[in-house]
């Protein structure tokens, strides 16, 4: 069991939205939403920050990737995708922010780097992240390795990360992530 103090913690929801998590098949999309709405929830009631990450791009922020940047100049290229305000953006319903909740926007991988997300967790008093995303090598592996730059007690809950590719999820999870968090299933998380 990791034992959490919710007075300095946030669970970060990170890309599930519906583009993103419209990938998975039903089944892998059903129980990974569950176990991530179920932690959620206990994280609510123990009074931990809820954040809640997404990425999308205007059409002048999609103009301005430029081609060295693999990932993004490829949604770039379907900026009609990732517009902020269209439905493939947007946290997925099952999963919708509660109002004061955090919820940024970026605009690259990682959850820091294009959003004030640090600020807003600073202006918390949080010092302990509790990482959940889609996917495991992109948004999760990009925030851990800033998040641990930045000296947060970092804690990536691992049934609820997911790849499209399972053995670079393994890899991640059992051997890249335990040197700078503790990784843990959601039923091991505990809020005291």
């Amino acid at each position: 069991m990791t034992s959490i103090d919710p007075a300095r913690a946030a669970l970060l929801i990170m890309d599930f939205q519906g583009g993103i998590i419209a990938r998975l098949d039903v089944a892998e999309r059903s129980a990974l939403v569950a176990r991530v709405s179920e932690l959620r929830d206990r994280a609510r009631v123990a009074g931990a920050q809820i954040a809640y990450v997404r990425v999308a791009l205007t059409a002048g922020e999609a103009a301005a990737v430029p081609d060295t940047n693999k990932s993004f100049s490829a949604l770039a290229a379907d900026s009609a995708a990732y517009d902020p305000d269209g439905p493939g953006t947007q946290v997925i319903d099952e999963l919708a922010p509660a109002e004061g909740e955090i919820v940024v926007r970026k605009r690259r991988v990682g959850a820091f780097s294009t959003t004030d997300l640090a600020e807003q967790l600073a202006a918390r008093g949080v010092d302990t992240l509790l990482l959940t995303g889609i996917s495991t090598s992109g948004v999760v592996l990009s925030t851990v390795r800033d998040a641990a730059d930045h000296d947060y007690h970092l804690v990536v809950v691992s049934d609820c990360c997911n790849d499209p590719r399972p053995a670079v999820h393994d890899v991640l999870i059992n051997d890249v992530f335990p040197r700078q968090a503790d990784v843990v299933t959601a039923a091991e998380v505990t809020f005291s």
